[in-house]
């Protein structure tokens, strides 16, 4: 299993999921800044050039939520998804899903100053109803699923903790800023994230 990944990109996602499964695969360093992603031998892997990806054993899996959801199933012992059939299931997707499909969309246009596009017509709408599904998404205590933490904390805790470190998100509440404390407390987190946080 080789998963390909820098440091200062989303593979942070995916190196802190791989800790919590406690699972060591084949760690591919690509260098963003001198090109790597865009050269011969990497493009027949991801045709977007970008990172992380996870090969595993011919299988080639691209963006942070696949990864990180396929990992979860592919180690069902480890707990980190809910089972297959679970009506928590439906749940779980949303967290997983909601990242990157429209909060990133949203801080990303958001962070280009652009505000004249039609808002219906996209998928993540406005940053109004983006700040208002995070403040309903984020868990009270525990985890997005209560007590079981899964790779769905990862990705949608991991997304809101970037936001609020790099401050796309302007103001967090308190709410917000506890699940963040929660997710920085997870040993599997500090492994792998830079400890200045401290």
């Amino acid at each position: 299993m080789q998963h390909y990944f820098n440091p200062m990109s989303r593979a942070m996602t995916t190196l802190w999921m791989f800790a919590e499964l406690q699972v060591e695969p084949e760690q591919v360093l690509v260098d963003i800044q001198s090109g790597e992603t865009a050269t011969a031998e990497f493009r027949p892997i991801n045709p977007m050039g970008k990172i992380p990806v996870l090969v595993d054993d011919g299988v080639v899996v691209t963006e942070v939520a696949a990864i990180c959801a396929y990992l979860a199933d592919k180690f069902p012992e480890k707990h980190l998804a809910p089972e297959l059939g679970s009506p928590l299931r439906g749940r779980y997707y949303r967290y997983l899903f909601v990242p990157g499909t429209t909060l990133e969309p949203m801080f990303t246009v958001n962070s280009m100053g652009i505000s004249d596009y039609p808002a219906m017509s996209v998928g993540f709408g406005d940053m109004e109803r983006c700040l208002t599904t995070i403040e309903e998404m984020t868990p009270a205590e525990d985890w997005v699923l209560g007590k079981q933490f899964t790779a769905a904390d990862i990705v949608f805790g991991g997304t809101l903790d970037f936001f609020v470190q790099t401050g796309g998100i302007e103001r967090p509440s308190s709410k917000l800023r506890a699940y963040v404390r929660r997710l920085k407390d997870r040993l599997a987190y500090q492994a792998t994230h830079d400890p200045s946080w401290h």
